[in-house]
């Protein structure tokens, strides 16, 4: 069975720390193990079956994994050098940089060059995961 791309990316737009996503090569589909569940197992089922299953519960990329910041300061360095360059520059820089950042791409215009940006990204991070696992995907 070769996993959707989108799924996985999805996973990847969904992860923060109160979820850790899996892909269940036996049916298909996304689960979630977190605070509650989105399946009709409890917790501690989905637990010792993710535990106990060799080959079937891929740990889709968790946000650590990601490094969301990185991929921020590295859109940043992308830019032409210019203001708009140096003033994103600085304001990712210290406390409060994502609120920052994303008001400054929202004043200057180019949120979809960033949201472009970072499709582009997740979705390099996605083949690579699924290459990592050896895991077959289709687009």
């Amino acid at each position: 069975m070769k996993i959707k791309l989108q799924q996985v990316i999805d996973a990847i737009e969904e992860a923060d720390d109160n979820w850790t996503g899996f892909y269940d090569s036996q049916t298909g589909e996304t689960v979630w193990l977190g605070d509650t569940l989105l399946t009709g197992e409890s917790y501690e089922e989905l637990e010792e079956l993710i535990e106990t299953s060799d080959n079937r519960f891929y740990r889709f990329p968790t946000k650590f994994d990601i490094h969301e910041y990185s991929i921020m300061e590295d859109f940043v360095d992308d830019l032409p050098v210019g203001a708009i360059r140096n003033e994103l520059m600085n304001a990712i820089r210290g406390r409060g940089a994502f609120r920052r950042f994303k008001d400054g791409i929202y004043y200057h215009g180019i949120e979809q060059q960033w949201y472009d940006y970072q499709a582009d990204v997740y979705k390099r991070i996605a083949i690579r995961w699924c290459r990592d696992e050896g895991l077959e995907y289709e687009e």
